[in-house]
């Protein structure tokens, strides 16, 4: 066993944890996300909204993949032959999600 796979191991009952605070809290981590995002565009006077916006997005994706590791039926589950493993490819200069 390699030093990566060592590694991974040992990190993977810290994400297990992290996946199931995630379900128990998604709601509640999308809304302090939003908060810290109007928060810092308040304070850069809206210079920066369109970063802003674009890593608030990336951080709600991240969140959701967190918290529906354990789902069969979630997208870009490994086990789902019909989402591809997750490997789907956003191109570089798409819009942000909707929130």
């Amino acid at each position: 066993m390699g030093l990566l796979d060592n590694m991974k191991a040992k990190l993977s009952p810290a994400k297990d944890k992290v996946s199931g605070l995630a379900q128990q809290h998604g709601d509640k981590i999308a809304h302090g996300l939003d908060r810290a995002a109007q928060v810092v565009d308040e304070k850069t006077k809206g210079k920066y909204s369109d970063q802003i916006q674009t890593g608030t997005g990336k951080a709600k994706g991240a969140m959701d993949r967190l918290a529906h590791k354990d789902d069969p039926g979630a997208p870009g589950d490994p086990g789902d032959p019909g989402t591809g493993g997750g490997t789907t490819a956003t191109p570089p200069d798409s819009p942000p999600p909707a929130s």
